[in-house]
C-alpha cells in the first residue's frame, strides 16, 4: 500500500482580490522525497508554502500535512513541519546555541547545551561560531541555525522559501548537501528556488509554476541542466494556451 503524501495540495486555489495567486494546484511530496518548485517572482511559489504553513487558507480545494488539514488543526499540522524562510529571523544578541534553545523552549522542548551544540555542528556550523552572537553571522550561518532548529523539532516535513538566495556558491553547496541528508533521513522536503542548477543537482522532483499553475513536473534525473533551462524558459515565455514544450530526445 502506498503511503499517504506528507505534503499534499488538491485542486487548491487562493485569490487575493482579482488576482489568482494559486490556481487549481495539485502537488504531492512524500516522505524521503525532495521537491524543488521553480518559477518567476509572482508565480505562486511563496503562496503555496504559506498554505502548507497555515499562514493562508485556500479559497477552494484542500491542503494536508501528514493527513492533517492546517485550517482545521493548525497546531497539529505545524507540529509536523519545520520552516526556513529566505531570511532566518534571529535575535541578534543571542548566540547560535541560545537561538536554538529559545526556539526549542517556545515549542515546549528543553535540550541540554551539548545536544544543542551537536545539532548546530550537524547543520554545518563550527563549534566556535555556535557560541558567537548571531549579529555577526553571515546569511549562510543563519540558514544553518535554521537547519539546527528543524533537527531539534524532528520535523517530518521541511518547507523552505528561497533559502539559497544570497548564498555564495560554497554556502549553497553545503546547504544543498545538508538538504539531501535530511531527505535521505526520511523527511519530505519542499523548496522554492530560482536556482535551476541546484534544483537539478539535488536530484529529486522538479515543478515549474507559472501564474499560479504547476505547468511542468519532472524527475531531475530525466533532464540535464541545459534541457531543464530550456523547459523553464519555454514556460516563462509561452503565451496562454501554447502547446507544452517538447522534450529533447537522445
Amino acid at each position: 500500500m502506498t503511503a499517504e503524501p506528507m505534503l499534499q495540495a488538491s485542486s487548491v486555489t487562493r485569490r487575493f482580490g482579482a488576482l489568482t495567486a494559486v490556481d487549481a494546484l495539485d502537488l504531492e511530496v512524500r516522505a524521503g522525497e525532495l521537491f524543488c518548485l521553480l518559477g518567476a517572482n509572482g508565480a505562486g511559489k511563496t503562496t503555496t508554502i504559506h498554505l502548507f504553513l497555515c499562514f493562508l487558507a485556500p479559497d477552494a480545494g484542500s491542503v494536508r500535512v501528514g493527513g492533517v488539514d492546517p485550517v482545521e488543526d493548525p497546531q497539529g499540522a505545524r507540529r509536523q513541519l519545520a520552516y526556513i524562510p529566505e531570511n532566518v529571523a534571529l535575535y541578534p544578541h543571542l548566540s547560535g546555541i541560545e537561538s536554538v534553545d529559545l526556539f526549542c523552549r517556545m515549542g515546549g522542548t528543553r535540550l541540554p547545551p551539548a545536544r544543542l551544540e551537536e545539532l548546530l555542528e550537524r547543520s554545518g556550523l563550527a563549534r566556535a561560531d555556535a557560541r558567537r552572537r548571531v549579529s555577526g553571522y553571515s546569511k549562510g550561518m543563519r540558514q544553518k541555525v535554521g537547519l539546527a532548529i528543524a533537527y531539534a523539532r524532528e520535523a517530518k516535513a521541511l518547507v523552505l522559501d528561497e533559502p539559497l538566495s544570497g548564498l555564495d556558491p560554497e554556502a549553497a553547496s553545503d546547504f544543498c548537501a545538508e538538504l539531501g541528508r535530511i531527505r535521505d533521513g526520511g523527511a519530505a522536503v519542499l523548496m522554492t528556488t530560482h536556482d535551476l542548477f541546484r534544483a537539478k543537482e539535488l536530484g529529486g522532483r522538479i515543478g515549474i509554476m507559472r501564474a499560479g499553475r504547476l505547468v511542468e513536473e519532472l524527475a531531475a534525473s530525466d533532464v540535464d541542466a541545459r534541457e531543464l533551462e530550456r523547459l523553464y524558459l519555454h514556460h516563462m515565455r509561452a503565451a496562454p494556451g501554447d502547446a507544452p514544450a517538447p522534450r529533447a530526445t537522445s
